[in-house]
């Protein structure tokens, strides 16, 4: 996994995610999404911009899928963003790294 950005699964997701002081993007995707491909880059460098002040982790929706029902994952990638252990913003799709570190800015705000 990329530097600053963490690997989670069904049995990690509760201390990672929930129980995180930070606020929190996951990353859902899998190996066969192209879209899911062309973000990593994005989320990595996110990653890196926001060091210390988010939580970047990735869930692989094929291997947990649990976790993907749970959240109503229907397409991805999904980028969701918890904050205190609730979902609080989501995005579907590859977009742009500028929308995302808007996202990301208004919910630091």
């Amino acid at each position: 996994m990329a530097e600053g950005v963490l690997e989670v699964t069904s049995s990690t997701w509760d201390k990672e995610v929930l129980q995180a002081n930070d606020l929190v993007m996951v990353d859902f995707w899998a190996v066969w999404c192209g879209p899911c491909r062309m973000v990593a880059p994005t989320v990595q460098e996110l990653a890196k911009d926001y060091a210390g002040k988010i939580k970047v982790v990735k869930l692989n929706t094929d291997d947990n899928p649990d976790i993907a029902s749970r959240y109503k994952i229907m397409g991805i990638p999904t980028l969701m963003f918890f904050r205190d252990g609730e979902k609080v913003e989501q995005i579907v799709g590859a977009v742009p790294k500028p929308q995302l570190q808007a996202k990301i800015d208004s919910l630091l705000g």
